[in-house]
């Protein structure tokens, strides 16, 4: 399967399993909870490196104490495995941050 390819929900069930993420029609969404706005926007900070390394960029809501990411290939219309490898990347910036699953 090379990075084009969407997947369905069932594609990727077992990747995001026990994650912040879960797929929705034809895009990735997960939340975290910071403590403060400042800890949210260096959380977002950390992940817009990120995103700009790997040349894929989520839609962002960001509020006080909170960051909610959408994850989508535009090229495509859907989900891939570049969404699922951003997902867990934020995930893993997130665990390092202190920020808890949720919003």
């Amino acid at each position: 399967m090379d990075a084009r390819t969407i997947l369905s929900p069932a594609d990727t069930a077992d990747d995001l399993a026990g994650t912040a993420f879960i797929h929705v029609d034809d895009h990735l969404v997960g939340g975290f909870g910071t403590a403060d706005f400042a800890t949210a926007v260096r959380l977002l900070d950390e992940v817009a490196v990120v995103a700009d390394e790997l040349n894929h960029h989520p839609d962002v809501r960001l509020g006080w104490g909170r960051v909610e990411f959408e994850l989508t290939s535009h090229d495509v219309g859907g989900v891939t495995s570049r969404d699922v490898a951003l997902a867990g990347r934020i995930g893993e910036i997130a665990a390092e941050q202190g920020a808890r699953p949720g919003n």
